[in-house]
């Protein structure tokens, strides 16, 4: 990433920072940014979250640590990551209709990790997301060995996480990033 395409990721993330303090009510940008700076990784991949539609901000904050967990929070599930299986084995077995990749291998390749079912459900607490779409969320690794896996969404005014199978894809359906710094 050149320092102009830098400079405009980071004027974005912050413009959205700013926009939603009660996603991080006890942050400031600046310290955000001491995050972001030192690492050219973590700004990769806000940027490939920020292009493939996520609009990342800050969920989360260890305040032992001191990480904070970006997290897509776009509206419904990232445009850019939609119409994916769960993972490269379910790829792999898919025998017909194969989607083109998988949400695994995609945060794999972007240097970020699913959302849980318990930092999904804190997203849903900072606004109404997917209520039109779903995201393949991390799933225990019993409940994969089984061939299934979590997809999350909002429904009827609630927010619902259930399962399907690791091979099926829908055109509704992607992931939400995370990452933490």
């Amino acid at each position: 990433m050149n320092k102009t395409e830098l400079q405009t990721l980071m004027a974005t993330l912050k413009a959205r920072f700013e926009a939603h303090p009660a996603r991080h009510p006890a942050l400031d940008w600046a310290r955000v940014q001491q995050r972001i700076d030192p690492s050219p990784a973590a700004q990769k991949a806000l940027a490939q979250m920020e292009a493939s539609g996520g609009e990342p901000d800050v969920i989360l904050h260890d305040s032992a640590s001191g990480q904070l967990l970006f997290a897509d929070c776009a509206a419904e599930s990232p445009t850019g990551r939609r119409s994916l299986c769960f993972d490269a084995q379910a790829l792999a077995e898919r025998k017909e209709n194969k989607p083109a990749g998988s949400a695994q291998g995609m945060a794999d390749a972007m240097g970020v990790q699913l959302l849980d079912e318990e930092q999904y459900c804190h997203l849903q607490t900072l606004g109404a997301f997917d209520c039109k779409t779903s995201s393949w969320l991390a799933t225990p690794d019993e409940m994969r060995h089984l061939g299934g896996a979590l997809f999350g969404d909002r429904r009827y005014g609630r927010v619902f996480s259930y399962h399907n199978g690791v091979q099926s894809y829908y055109a509704a359906r992607g992931f939400r990033a995370g990452l933490w710094i």
